[in-house]
């Protein structure tokens, strides 16, 4: 992921939208990332779908559409 510096900013950005304070989640993004916790993975695995609708036409179309 350090590799990835625009997937990893939507995965942190997703982390703290989802994962705000303490009683969400425990760890700061930076700690989560270090240590693999659910919650990293989960925003990690969001951030990816989110990169795939983005690249695909026909889903921004949708999501266009929608709004």
């Amino acid at each position: 992921m350090q590799r990835d510096l625009q997937l990893r900013a939507s995965a942190r950005e997703i982390y703290d939208a989802c994962y705000p304070g303490d009683e969400w989640s425990p760890l700061a993004f930076d700690e989560a990332e270090r240590f693999g916790t659910v919650h990293y993975r989960q925003a990690v695995g969001a951030a990816l779908r989110a990169r795939g609708a983005f690249a695909c036409r026909n889903t921004q179309r949708e999501l266009f559409d929608r709004a």
